[in-house]
């Protein structure tokens, strides 16, 4: 059976590493480092889920995921917010947007794969 692809959009190079080494053996992880190349990787490459952190430099994960909604073929994937955040009327946008989910940085390995797993199932 082929994995599912998971695209994890963060401008932190170590959050990306850390994502891709919890996750990269159950699925294809495909990271990248901001929303607009984000953007260019969904013009050619379909996803099952997407990890978005929401603050980014130049567009934010709101920016984007506000994008993706007024995009058919990329609307309805599921996106999951992870973040460092800890402003409540952020997280309560970030819960209330229509995301699948919220994760706080920093975050645990167990945390992330059940968050992720029950997205799939």
């Amino acid at each position: 059976m082929k994995k599912k692809t998971i695209l994890i959009i963060d401008d932190m190079p170590e959050v990306l590493t850390s994502i891709c080494e919890i996750l990269g053996d159950d699925y294809d992880v495909r990271p990248v480092k901001s929303a607009a190349a984000a953007m260019t990787m969904l013009n050619s490459e379909k996803v099952d889920l997407i990890l978005l952190d929401i603050n980014m430099p130049v567009l934010s994960g709101f920016d984007f995921q506000e994008f993706a909604k007024r995009r058919p073929e990329i609307k309805n994937i599921p996106v999951l917010f992870i973040t460092s955040v800890t402003n409540p009327d952020v997280i309560k946008k970030a819960k209330t947007s229509g995301a699948a989910g919220f994760i706080a940085k920093p975050f645990t390995a167990e945390e992330l794969k059940t968050q992720v797993n029950n997205i799939f199932c």
